[in-house]
């Protein structure tokens, strides 16, 4: 079964980060998602998430 995107349509780059403000991934993962393997993909999912968890985190702190 294909990996899913992980993009929910929020599209917007943090200038700060550079990460999707939506699905936490970079303009470069985001750019070449469809060419990667499925294991990439799950890694990037992975590597999202934790993105998702230290933003929210920050976010709590400030």
């Amino acid at each position: 079964m294909p990996v899913k995107s992980p993009c929910i349509g929020t599209c917007v780059l943090d200038p700060k980060s550079g990460y999707c403000m939506g699905c936490y991934r970079t303009g470069d993962e985001i750019g070449a998602w469809m060419g990667m393997s499925d294991g990439t993909k799950k890694r990037v999912i992975t590597k999202s998430k934790q993105r998702r968890t230290e933003h929210k985190k920050d976010a709590a702190v400030s």
